[in-house]
């Protein structure tokens, strides 16, 4: 029996190896295929099965690619329905994989099509729980992403995932280890650990929503409380994943079009597209293309590109480190942003060169942001639950995520700082703020950080719960 976690931090998300006799199951795959087929290429084995947990709305599966690929049927739990072929499974349903079965737990609540599947080694023992977005670690699937789907308030489901979790995980042996679709850093759920690997016990023990004389009542106030509004993307993946979408090889193929300057600047104005710079933050300050709009691929890329730009069908044109132009695209793809159109071929070296127009982000250290900490109002954007328990005095928290409701904040004219955790948000919010006309903006290097480190006098507050949870 192998069992491998294949983890993409960028997602913060789980898909799932299991092989046993030369047979192969995968778990909610990324949209990205092959290294699957080459893992069981190098294994001499057969991908048998394709499981889906849900319908994902963080990201695409590579359930319907892989299908076509290997022949392998895709699993799903109870009342799922598709726009392609595939088995809904009956609750308590068994697939036998090699030596290993996997039985069907259907655990509605986060979807109302949510299912886990325990693994059974080849003595017929409980060994392993794939538990989907259905129980976390350290956390549960929030409630209100499917209420639309399945004509039920937040609360309704959350009172259906209590059932789920106590008929159906709860009562598994405390040694049944958890394998969870996400860790820290998704928005799949409110406080979720950075550990990716568990077990039953562990979880009844640490888990504030598997407490054991938790009533239902305390559950739904618990599960739903402090929940910050899902990303706009999500229900458009989710639309993917249940209908199908184009092969990850032809989205390539269209994305990795090279283009010099003039090409580049001309397809820009010809279709609108959204110019994305993905170069490290320091880069974009120094010299990035007028209205770019600046998410580092080495930060939470692919989910800030979704939650800031929206509409996946939007072009996209890409200003990428070199060599690093596919790897752009790959990831875009996997939260369904598939009309990459184009990349701008030799980098900002080339644009430069070919002296075109360059704008800069003005930033200051934390000694000199000290010295003028009292003349210009300060914006921070970091999330709610950061700001609560640690922020400036004269700060306003104006999260990322939601920068579009507070463009009317700042000042049009006058000079305001901006500052992050540590400078990768807040040179995402300036480049936003840049594109629409705010060129009077400072950015603070090193966010937060650097301004505690550098002894300036900051609030501190005890975190409630419910806020260090969305922090």
């Amino acid at each position: 029996m192998k069992i491998e976690q294949i983890y993409t931090g960028c997602l913060a998300q789980g898909a799932y190896y299991i092989e046993s006799q030369g047979e192969v199951a995968i778990i909610d795959p990324l949209r990205e295929v092959s290294p699957y087929i080459e893992r069981a290429k190098k294994d001499n084995a057969t991908i048998k099965y394709i499981f889906e947990t849900h319908f994902h709305a963080d990201f695409v599966s590579g359930h319907v690619t892989l299908s076509k690929k290997t022949g392998a049927p895709i699993i799903y739990g109870p009342t799922a329905k598709t726009n392609f072929e595939a088995i809904i499974a009956q609750d308590q349903q068994e697939f036998k994989l090699g030596a290993l079965t996997l039985k069907v737990l259907h655990t509605p609540g986060h979807t109302m099509e949510s299912t886990c599947y325990l693994l059974k080694d080849s003595n017929g023992k409980d060994h392993a729980l794939f538990s989907g977005d259905t129980l976390f670690l350290g956390d549960v699937g929030r409630p209100d992403l499917a209420q639309k789907a399945a004509h039920m308030t937040q609360e309704q489901l959350a009172e259906t995932l209590y059932d789920s979790l106590r008929n159906k995980v709860m009562t598994l042996a405390d040694d049944v280890i958890v394998y969870p679709a996400h860790g820290a850093g998704s928005a799949c759920g409110k406080n979720l650990s950075k550990e990716t690997v568990g077990t039953i016990g562990e979880q009844k023990k640490s888990n504030y929503a598997l407490r054991q004389n938790m009533t239902k009542e305390e559950f739904v106030q618990e599960v739903t409380d402090g929940l910050l509004p899902p990303p706009q993307y999500f229900p458009l993946n989710v639309k993917l994943n249940k209908e199908g979408y184009e092969d990850i090889d032809q989205v390539l193929d269209k994305g990795t079009h090279a283009m010099d300057p003039e090409a580049f600047e001309k397809a820009a104005n010809a279709t609108g597209a959204v110019v994305l710079d993905v170069r490290h933050q320091d880069e974009f300050a120094k010299g990035h293309i007028p209205k770019s709009i600046f998410i580092g691929i080495d930060g939470g890329f692919a989910p800030w590109v979704g939650a800031l730009i929206g509409d996946v069908t939007h072009p996209i044109l890409i200003v990428a480190p070199e060599g690093r132009e596919e790897e752009t695209i790959i990831r875009l793809a996997r939260v369904g942003f598939d009309n990459t159109i184009g990349y701008l071929e030799g980098g900002i070296s080339a644009w430069t060169q070919a002296q075109k127009e360059i704008d800069t982000v003005e930033n200051v250290d934390v000694e000199n942001f000290k010295k003028q900490l009292d003349t210009n109002p300060i914006f921070d954007v970091r999330k709610p639950g950061e700001f609560t328990v640690g922020r400036l005095q004269s700060a306003q928290n104006t999260p990322l995520d939601f920068i579009n409701d507070h463009l009317q904040e700042f000042p049009k004219e006058d000079t305001f700082y901006i500052h992050c955790a540590g400078g990768y948000r807040s040179m995402i919010a300036a480049s936003i703020l840049k594109s629409r006309g705010y060129h009077n903006l400072i950015n603070v290097e090193g966010g937060f950080g650097a301004i505690k480190n550098a002894g300036i006098p900051i609030v501190e507050e005890v975190c409630p719960s419910t806020l260090k949870a969305n922090s």
